[in-house]
């Protein structure tokens, strides 16, 4: 019998189980490694507030809020231009400052929406 062959092949299988355990061990370090790396990246980025905490004011101090009407940009028609506009044409919905700033008020007497019950108008 010829004993060399399967001598040959038990070493070649024997180095290749050797192989690929070396391998998975390397493997398995450079994850380790990468995890560590990235827990110290960031640790060194600054925190954000979580839920339930509260942001600092500016430098500057606090912010006011300020009250103002709009109104939207009008949109060309379709007999102004001569044809019609495609939705990549028309851009962002834009608005500007109104000229008049006064606070609208609602008639008295009048419902101020569809179906809110009420008198209605006279």
């Amino acid at each position: 019998m010829d004993t060399i062959g399967y001598e040959a092949a038990a070493a070649s299988s024997t180095f290749g189980a050797v192989v690929i355990v070396v391998g998975g061990l390397v493997l398995v370090g450079v994850l380790i490694w990468a995890v560590r790396l990235g827990i110290r990246v960031k640790q060194r980025e600054p925190r954000t507030p979580r839920g339930g905490e509260h942001p600092t004011l500016p430098d500057s101090g606090p912010v006011h809020e300020t009250r103002q009407r709009r109104e939207p940009d009008e949109v060309p028609r379709a007999e102004e231009t001569g044809r019609r506009l495609t939705p990549h044409e028309l851009g962002s919905t834009g608005s500007r400052r109104s000229g008049d700033q006064t606070r609208p008020r609602w008639d008295r007497g009048s419902s101020g929406s569809f179906g809110s019950g009420g008198p209605g108008g006279t």
